[in-house]
């Protein structure tokens, strides 16, 4: 079994809300938050994405820091007693990905601090995976939570792919979605926090996976793509549950639209799963969303609290995945207290 860990509030800024409730039933009813930006594509058509509408036109670093505070401050708005006794995970970016916005990482925090008016300093520590960022930051929850480092953990994910280096590399690449390709996805931009305890959210932790796929999408070396990165990270993440694949009821995912993702998600499940089972859904962040980066675990998750709640999720485990262009794969199984 896994460290204890619970989830008792969340907070969200997206394309769809501004807050984690209107957020999550945009999302629910599968609406988007898509329009034309100001970037353009190959062909000279202005580009897809999906921006956060916020009151200000706020750009880069400050930017980042208004959208991360707004969803610390809804999460500790449901919980106001941790403010002062929670240790901050701040989930980033890539370091080595192009456009990166604020690229000090300790400067968007004491920004995202002074903003939040979170008072007292308390322990941080910065995750930069991209969108398995929220994994690791669990991993690291976790042990903090165990070891009494702080009563509470906040981790908060925040990303945008609305850049101009970062929409020029990735149209180098031919990655993002355009009239003339459809196995691309959309830039977006969000942020997500989490609030975590031991014990008493309506959420908890039960099984997590870490683990790195050999083939990545830049698979240089040209080896054989068999999703065993995911797998690995999949039965990690059952075997510290206790459940088979087979009694998972829900995934979530954070497919972006591009083939490749889907496909490791598929053969992740064509080499774990052994039982039959009814057909699983998947609740995709891409649909919605597009491309977050590294706020796709905190919203995933804030989405599976909030559909625990309100009672649309379906009973039983919930898989929660993530993976990033680097190969890194991040698995979590979460359940109804």
């Amino acid at each position: 079994m896994t460290a204890p860990l619970s989830i008792i509030s969340a907070g969200m800024v997206t394309a769809v809300g501004l807050d984690a409730p209107s957020s999550c039933a945009a999302m629910r009813a599968r609406l988007d938050g898509f329009q034309e930006t100001r970037f353009l594509g190959p062909d000279g058509d202005r580009l897809i994405g999906a921006p956060v509408p916020l009151p200000r036109n706020w750009m880069g670093e400050k930017r980042l820091a208004h959208m991360a505070a707004a969803a610390i401050v809804e999460a500790f708005d449901a919980v106001p007693e941790a403010r002062g006794r929670t240790a901050l995970i701040l989930c980033l970016a890539e370091e080595g990905r192009p456009g990166r916005q604020a690229p000090d990482s300790q400067q968007l925090l004491i920004k995202i601090e002074q903003i939040a008016e979170i008072g007292s300093p308390i322990p941080t520590r910065v995750v930069a995976h991209g969108r398995p960022s929220g994994h690791v930051a669990l991993d690291a929850a976790r042990r903090l939570l165990v070891s009494r480092a702080a009563a509470f953990v906040m981790i908060v994910g925040v990303d945008s792919y609305l850049t101009a280096q970062c929409i020029s590399h990735y149209l180098e690449r031919d990655r993002l979605l355009t009239k003339k390709n459809s196995n691309g996805f959309i830039p977006g931009e969000a942020a997500a926090a989490i609030l975590c305890a031991p014990s008493g959210g309506r959420v908890r932790l039960t099984g997590l996976g870490l683990a790195r796929e050999k083939a990545p999408i830049y698979n240089e070396a040209d080896i054989p793509f068999r999703g065993e990165g995911m797998a690995t990270a999949y039965k990690d993440a059952f075997a510290g549950s206790g459940c088979l694949h087979s009694d998972v009821t829900l995934k979530m995912g954070d497919l972006v639209g591009e083939t490749y993702w889907f496909q490791q998600t598929a053969l992740a499940m064509l080499r774990t799963q052994r039982e039959r089972s009814p057909v699983q859904p998947i609740w995709t962040l891409g649909g919605s969303l597009g491309n977050i980066g590294a706020a796709a675990v905190p919203a995933m998750l804030g989405w599976a609290l909030a559909a625990m709640e309100r009672g649309y999720a379906p009973s039983g485990p919930i898989l929660v995945e993530a993976s990033g262009d680097d190969g890194a794969c991040g698995a979590a199984v979460v359940a109804a207290k």
